[in-house]
């Protein structure tokens, strides 16, 4: 381990990676460990802060994550977030007790003493908590409050907040970090080539000399940065790269990605599955069903991929490499035990014993952000980098209830007027994830002189910087009337569209 870095212990909150995040883009290493992480191994350590996350349980259950806040105070600066500042609060005698009111979403908190250089006494925060703190502990001074309670308290080198600085919608979170970072030791040492190197070390460490790597590609940022990547470190023998055209993706997207793909000199396995993933679909309207239906026949098309491989060029394939990232893991799986299920995704969650190799995952504590800078520091084009980020499962999600094939032709054009439009304008870049989704709501309306009784279209666009948290994109109404009238006179089976204005939380970013 670096020294004088953070350590972060996680009780289980889907943004902790964001804090760690946040401190690398500031320049200081850090690492997340198990909010049980031994006492002895953090003593043997160099640590120059320690930062209790957010979590979803409350402290004063039984059975909620605990650890002593006074031996953590004793080794270094202590911050606590959320969940980590009513830890601390109720572990050193304070009162922690459940909100007549839950917040989540915005929320302006008002300062006693200011952590920011020019004083200010008022900020916008990101709020997402259902417990308050009532009293703080002995010694401890309320430094910023609510309406209701608390909402930053200090004694020391210790210092807590009922926010999340670490996500991007918080305004003027860094410096919140920083006011804590300034009460450390700590030393500026994580570079962003540094970042690069230590995957490229990682996955040489873990593949062989004579190994063998099968490259899922999807079509999007992260597996294509990812095949790059492996096919430099390992070169274009060793690699061999799999797209698969499951009929999910959007309108002409596979023939397009194919030839993006074979200019940046991939080994490259083109699959057309799209049947047996519309036949796997037929008669599931259940969102996790179909997400489960789609992982599965995912791995059943990369068996016989690895089987005509293995035919073809008589070689062994040891790893399935995915470009699966943080976002995927902490929704679908709880990587300490603490964090909740949000939904399952297709490529998390291990492979068949059957398929008889490892998964390389090297991007599965990264974020969307952090996967563009790899990509340029790979030298990959803008246009590449800059795709939207598209969900495994494709359009299977975005058509609310049963897929066939009708509805997909539906949405696959009116998503394509949706996205052409945005290029058109300009507005493309300034949005981090926009689509469309076909309800199963059908209204009536009137084309002509003559009744309709056609579909209703949602469409959808919102702000990011790694997906854990988003904000709704703010279009102008000439916008949206003129994307809602290309839409209605172009689209055959869409008489009416919809603008979804939630935000994440309390929604996802996609529907299902």
């Amino acid at each position: 381990m670096q020294t004088n870095g953070f350590l972060i212990l996680d009780f289980g909150s889907q943004v902790t990676q964001l804090i760690a995040r946040r401190l690398r883009e500031m320049g200081y290493y850090s690492e997340i460990k198990h909010y049980a992480h031994p006492i002895e191994d953090i003593k043997k350590s160099t640590y120059a802060g320690i930062i209790l996350s957010g979590g979803p349980h409350s402290v004063y259950e039984n059975g909620a994550p605990y650890r002593s806040v006074k031996e953590l105070i004793d080794l270094a600066p202590v911050m606590g977030i959320c969940y980590g500042m009513q830890l601390i609060c109720h572990d050193l005698g304070g009162k922690v007790e459940p909100a007549k009111h839950r917040e989540y979403g915005y929320k302006t908190v008002k300062w006693n003493k200011s952590p920011f250089k020019d004083n200010s006494l008022e900020q916008p925060v990101w709020m997402s908590h259902g417990d308050v703190v009532v009293n703080v502990p002995g010694g401890y001074t309320v430094t910023a409050e609510t309406d209701d309670h608390p909402a930053a308290m200090e004694k020391g080198n210790v210092f807590a907040v009922q926010f999340h600085p670490e996500v991007v919608h918080t305004q003027r979170g860094d410096e919140i970090l920083h006011y804590f970072i300034e009460k450390t030791n700590a030393q500026k040492n994580w570079k962003v080539d540094d970042f690069l190197k230590s995957i490229q070390d990682r996955v040489r460490a873990e593949v062989g000399p004579n190994q063998n790597i099968l490259c899922a590609l999807s079509g999007g940022v992260d597996s294509s940065v990812l095949a790059v990547l492996l096919t430099r470190v390992f070169g274009k023998e060793r690699v061999y790269c799999v797209f698969v055209n499951n009929g999910l993706l959007r309108k002409n997207e596979f023939e397009t990605v194919i030839k993006s793909y074979e200019s940046l000199g991939l080994n490259l396995h083109p699959v057309d599955a799209s049947e047996e993933f519309l036949l796997g679909l037929k008669g599931l309207s259940d969102p996790e069903k179909k997400r489960k239906a789609v992982g599965r026949i995912f791995i059943e098309v990369f068996d016989k991929a690895v089987k005509r491989i293995l035919e073809q060029d008589k070689v062994a394939i040891h790893f399935l490499a995915q470009g699966t990232l943080y976002p995927d893991v902490i929704e679908s799986v709880s990587t300490t035990g603490s964090s909740v299920t949000i939904k399952s995704h297709h490529n998390v969650g291990g492979l068949p014993e059957k398929l008889n190799f490892k998964l390389l995952e090297p991007f599965r504590m990264l974020f969307k952000d952090e996967v563009r800078r790899l990509g340029l520091a790979l030298n990959l084009t803008e246009e590449l980098i800059g795709r939207h980020p598209f969900p495994g499962p494709g359009l299977s999600i975005r058509v609310i209830g049963e897929v066939t094939k009708e509805k997909l032709a539906v949405l696959k054009e009116a998503d394509a007027i949706y996205i052409d439009y945005l290029r058109e304008k300009k507005l493309y870049p300034k949005i981090w994830q926009a689509f469309c989704v076909l309800t199963p709501v059908q209204t009536v309306g009137v084309m002509g002189d003559g009744r309709t009784y056609d579909n209703v279209l949602a469409i959808r666009a919102v702000t990011a910087t790694d997906g854990m948290t988003a904000d709704w994109f703010e279009f102008e109404t000439k916008d949206l009337k003129e994307i809602s009238s290309r839409i209605t006179n172009k689209v055959k089976g869409v008489s009416r569209v919809v603008y979804d204005i939630t935000s994440k939380p309390p929604s996802t970013i996609e529907w299902e």
